[in-house]
């Protein structure tokens, strides 16, 4: 194999030597790249109003009817 006098010399994490230092080039990449943890979002009311107002269209329907039924 070719020497590389631009690349970074040295050992890898397990003691291999690494004559192109990519092992040492990702985990300095990896590293970096970690995002940080956000706090989550709170959950959007849309879908919770509308479950709310199914729910009281519902009981009103059944209302309705037991009162047609029982009139």
């Amino acid at each position: 194999m070719a020497h590389n006098p631009h690349a970074p010399q040295g050992q890898g994490p397990e003691g291999q030597y690494d004559p192109a230092g990519s092992t040492q080039m990702f985990r300095a990449f990896v590293d970096e790249g970690t995002p940080r943890r956000q706090q989550a979002a709170p959950a959007p009311a849309g879908p919770r109003v509308g479950l709310i107002v199914g729910i009281v269209v519902v009981l009103a329907v059944l209302a309705g009817v037991a009162w047609l039924a029982l009139g």
